[in-house]
């Protein structure tokens, strides 16, 4: 009884354990959206937030506070530490009464019972609920970081469609200036019909991937801001020009397979799913052969006769059922459990290595059209400029040296993206459940 008086719901409600865990392995922390009342503050921060152009770090810490679809999640703390509560209280005491009259003889028999079974086992159902509880918070977490990882590959796929977009805008204009000259030179008789529909050739096949450039950079924006649970004037938000640099160097592997194993949350609710397991085989096995044991203070008034007193002892007696497939059912599913952990052990260690490997490879992709193929074009161009300065070639060769460097140019792009959304599966996959599995993709083509 003195267990059961214990049993009440915690302050936070478990949200400072899941915040803890949250901050811990994306630099930011969650809490719930407040009441329509105090919502005028939440609503000022992000306000404040959303003044200068998003940051990777910011738009996380947007998505955190104001994403509804987290904070439905999150009503799931409050359902396990209600069974967890419930399961540290008692069942109430059943009271019967009961009246006969025969002639006038008048007999009244009454009685309190208590549930001495769910008493002797509620310590044990308690830790089981504990552990459940503590699972809840765990899943909580995952689903605060899974977000975080979502919304920062929104991000950085946003940031480098909008920067495509506008390096787009810019081949179409030149594109536009050639077909505009080159029909021009073809009126005076100094260009050929050939040369002339190439011209326009470009500039049509510009005008395509400039609309379809633009069309996912809305695609990609609006992903973003599902994300970040925004609407109204707040879709409005500026992104930077373009991606962020990359790091000096990069991350080193380290002992990256016990870290994933020591700190995925995936791994640790395994766990925890199989030490509730466990416990719920021992319950089982505890209440298989006696399941209902009932006992209580009864009397009894009949009259011309004085009132009896005594106890009743309700006891199920196991004549048909002894509880053996309960029992069976209970190890077979401890059993799963242990197996599904080790399974999800394996998929941790495999997954971590395999975004450790598309971490680094994305790194030396996008370092090596930093440093190697970029720098060629524009070294062409230059020689081209100079060449062009000097009346060596044409106004068209140095638009067709510009058509030359579209692809090496997106290529550049999509390869600096491709790093830090490989980087942000490397930290999900060492935090989190597991990194998205991509392949690496050639470039597109540029356009002849």
């Amino acid at each position: 009884m003195l267990l059961s008086g214990c049993a009440s719901f915690s302050p936070d409600g478990g949200m400072d354990a899941v915040s803890a865990m949250t901050r811990e392995r994306t630099g930011q922390a969650i809490e719930r959206i407040p009441a329509a009342s105090d919502a005028a503050a939440l609503d000022a921060r992000i306000d404040q937030l959303l003044v200068q152009p998003l940051t990777a770090d910011t738009a996380v810490r947007i998505a955190l506070i104001n994403n509804r679809g987290l904070q439905a999640s999150l009503s799931e703390l409050g359902v396990a530490e209600a069974d967890f509560v419930q399961a540290g209280r008692m069942r109430n005491p059943s009271v019967s009464f009961g009246r006969l009259r025969g002639g006038d003889d008048i007999e009244i028999e009454r009685s309190i019972m208590f549930d001495l079974a769910g008493l002797l086992t509620l310590p044990l159902r308690r830790d089981i609920e504990g552990r459940r509880f503590e699972q809840a918070k765990l899943q909580a977490a995952e689903h605060a970081v899974k977000l975080a990882t979502d919304t920062r590959r929104a991000y950085f796929s946003a940031v480098a469609a909008q920067q495509t977009a506008q390096y787009m805008e810019q081949v179409k204009d030149a594109a536009e200036a050639g077909a505009e000259l080159a029909q021009g030179m073809a009126k005076a008789g100094n260009w050929s019909k050939l040369d002339q529909a190439r011209e326009q050739a470009f500039h049509a096949d510009a005008t395509a991937q400039l609309a379809r450039a633009r069309q996912n950079a809305v695609a990609a924006r609006e992903q973003l801001t599902r994300a970040l649970g925004l609407w109204g004037k707040r879709t409005e938000y500026k992104l930077p020009d373009r991606l962020p640099d990359l790091p000096a160097e990069p991350a080193e592997a380290g002992n990256i397979e016990a870290r994933a194993l020591q700190q995925r949350l995936d791994v640790q609710m395994a766990r925890r799913d199989a030490e509730a397991t466990a416990s719920a085989l021992g319950l089982t096995r505890t209440t298989g052969f006696i399941n209902v044991f009932d006992a209580g203070y009864r009397n009894k008034s009949q009259t011309g006769a004085p009132r009896s007193n005594g106890y009743q002892i309700e006891l199920e007696l196991p004549l048909f059922d002894w509880s053996g497939a309960k029992t069976a059912r209970a190890e077979a599913v401890y059993m799963q459990s242990v197996h599904r952990t080790a399974d999800i052990a394996v998929r941790a260690r495999s997954e971590a290595r395999e975004a450790y490997s598309a971490y680094r490879t994305s790194y030396d992709l996008a370092r090596h059209y930093r440093d190697e193929v970029v720098p060629l074009r524009k070294k062409i161009s230059e020689e081209m400029q100079l060449r062009y300065n000097g009346m060596l070639v044409s106004v068209f060769d140095l638009l067709a040296d510009a058509r030359a460097q579209i692809g090496s140019v997106n290529a550049a792009i999509e390869a600096q993206r491709d790093f830090w959304l490989a980087d942000t599966d490397l930290q999900q996959a060492i935090h989190g459940s597991g990194g998205a599995s991509r392949e690496l993709r050639a470039p597109a083509a540029a356009t002849e």
